[in-house]
């Protein structure tokens, strides 16, 4: 039997006084020489680095399904560090916060009949920023149910049985007006309280007093300039559409160019010094997270999976075996028709968002990104990261959010950006 929780809350200013953090920033590999290496102990697999750009240190996201705030505020991290910042430890928390409340809105206007749950895409972190500020890990951590890991499963479950019970309308055929204090009492039940009004909400950062909204000013992040991009053929390319996944909640659209240019668009941000978010399929036979590899080898027979691992979702942890993991092998190269039969079959799924930092080249030529992930440092030999290479990439990348001027002149102009 489901059972919902109420819970009322007195709301009252919150003042926090945060310190200076030393938020240590590191390349993504540090390599201090030009020698090969590895992705594990044993490995034939030899790497050499092509470009790698700092970021901030590996979170876990832990048992929740916040990858895309995770990745998303990563990403923003770096971007502070590219444009000359020290950049901050922001709270991915406060990001879910204000969009599972987002989330609720947008699921009763829908009359239930649209998605709701953990999952979220790229563009919430600035539709949140834009809407209510961004603040500090230290000042919302997210962590106010007895536990020093984030796990949502009876947060989620209690809302998502509350939505359910208020898009029946049981109050005479309308919503009334209460429905949305119980559900962000709930909401603030288990990550914090945050004022209905956010200018109540304020804090310190080096003896600086802030509000969400001024402390994202203060950033210097303006979240006009990043731009979602993909490649599908069931729309024109050049155009922005509505991508057709169920976490697209915001209905927010991605810029479509073709595949070739859209690899092009990636490896070449790398390059010029721009580090990317990437939303991807995680459940393929060539995703290994412990052996820090995504490949897309033309024989995946040998691959089997042993075990499960549900910890971050679509099993996509669980134990894999198989030499392809262990040297390098013959990978397929992916037409854009085969990409698309692969999004319309629905054998390509929005399953994990990550953060690329960098590149790298094997001994047989094969270029990889380098892949920060928000899995923990401990879960393979590469500290969180692992290597993902140009055909899985190619193939399983669902979309990403970039800054605006990490694209050439030309493909500005051919997408209408300025």
């Amino acid at each position: 039997m489901k059972k919902y929780l109420v819970v009322t809350l007195v709301l009252f200013l919150v003042i926090f006084s945060v310190n200076a953090q030393e938020f240590t920033t590191k390349k993504t590999v540090a390599k201090k020489d030009n020698k090969p290496f590895t992705n594990k102990k044993g490995s034939k697999y030899e790497f050499k680095l092509i470009k790698d750009l700092e970021a901030t240190p590996v979170e876990n996201q832990n048992r929740t399904g916040t990858c895309w705030s995770f990745s998303s505020l990563s990403f923003m991290e770096s971007e502070m560090i590219r444009k000359g910042h020290k950049p901050a430890n922001l709270s991915e928390m406060f990001i879910a916060r204000n969009a599972y409340i987002g989330k609720a809105e947008n699921y009763l206007r829908m009359y239930g009949t649209f998605n709701f749950g953990e999952g979220g895409a790229f563009h919430d972190i600035p539709w949140v920023i834009k809407r209510f500020g961004i603040v500090p890990e230290s000042v919302y951590t997210g962590l106010q149910y007895g536990s020093d890991q984030h796990k949502h499963a009876e947060m989620e479950q209690a809302l998502a049985a509350m939505l359910k019970v208020f898009a029946k309308k049981p109050q005479g055929g309308k919503l009334t007006k209460n429905w949305k204090k119980a559900f962000t009492n709930v909401v603030d039940a288990y990550l914090g309280d945050i004022p209905e009004n956010t200018e109540d909400f304020t804090f310190k950062v080096d003896g600086v007093t802030y509000t969400p909204k001024s402390y994202a000013k203060h950033l210097d992040l303006n979240m006009d300039d990043y731009i979602s991009i993909t490649s599908y053929t069931h729309h024109p390319f050049y155009k922005k559409f509505v991508l057709e996944v169920q976490d697209n909640w915001a209905m927010q659209s991605c810029y479509n160019v073709p595949l070739d240019e859209f690899m092009d668009i990636m490896e070449g941000a790398i390059k010029k010094g721009f580090t990317f978010a990437w939303g991807a399929d995680v459940s393929e036979k060539g995703f290994s997270a412990r052996d820090a590899l995504a490949i897309l080898p033309v024989d995946e027979s040998t691959i089997e999976a042993k075990g499960k691992d549900d910890v971050f979702f679509n099993n996509a942890g669980a134990e894999k075996i198989s030499n392809a993991f262990m040297q390098p092998v013959k990978e397929k190269w992916v037409t854009q028709e085969e990409r698309q039969d692969a999004f319309d079959e629905q054998t390509t799924t929005d399953d994990h968002g990550m953060h690329i930092t960098g590149l790298v080249k094997d001994q047989k030529g094969t270029k990889y990104f380098i892949v920060k992930n928000s899995w923990g440092t401990k879960y393979n030999q590469c500290d969180g990261y692992f290597y993902a290479s140009f055909p899985y990439v190619r193939y399983k990348t669902m979309n990403i959010m970039i800054h605006k001027d990490a694209l050439s002149n030309e493909m500005k102009k051919k997408l209408g950006i300025k």
